[in-house]
């Protein structure tokens, strides 16, 4: 009886192996990828702050306001964006995550005013909500 018991356990192990292989070779890399871009993206904004400045009168007080309202449009948003990843499945929300996260970041390149950059600020920490739990 212990052979049979040892045979199943060997071929359940075979089986996580083989599923963690992939996830290494395929899921892996692409998560890699993902935090790298949310960085570059999270300290991305400090280094335009200058530019945002002189181009568009936006001040230092503004400038902080902005930053913060990405942290509260995350916060806000990330308990509901993981109750919806269990809904929706991880597949599909973290392309939607990735789409809308995409789609405001560019957005950002047609600011014109203290306003535009608050409205932004706020739907890039709404559209970034959930990706770290996720």
């Amino acid at each position: 009886m212990n052979t049979s018991i040892s045979g199943m356990d060997s071929g359940a192990n075979s089986a996580l192996q083989s599923a963690i292989s992939k996830v290494k070779r395929h899921v892996l890399p692409l998560f890699v990828i993902m935090f790298i871009v949310n960085y570059i993206d999270r300290v991305n904004i400090g280094f335009v702050r200058a530019h945002m400045e002189h181009d568009l009168g936006i001040g230092a007080a503004a400038y902080g306001l902005g930053a913060g309202l990405f942290f509260i449009g995350y916060a806000l948003f990330e308990v509901p964006s993981n109750i919806l990843l269990q809904k929706v499945g991880a597949r599909i929300w973290l392309t939607r995550i990735m789409l809308t996260w995409g789609l405001v970041a560019a957005g950002m390149a047609f600011i014109q005013n203290e306003t535009h950059f608050y409205i932004l600020r706020f739907l890039l920490g709404v559209a970034e909500a959930g990706f770290f739990p996720g």
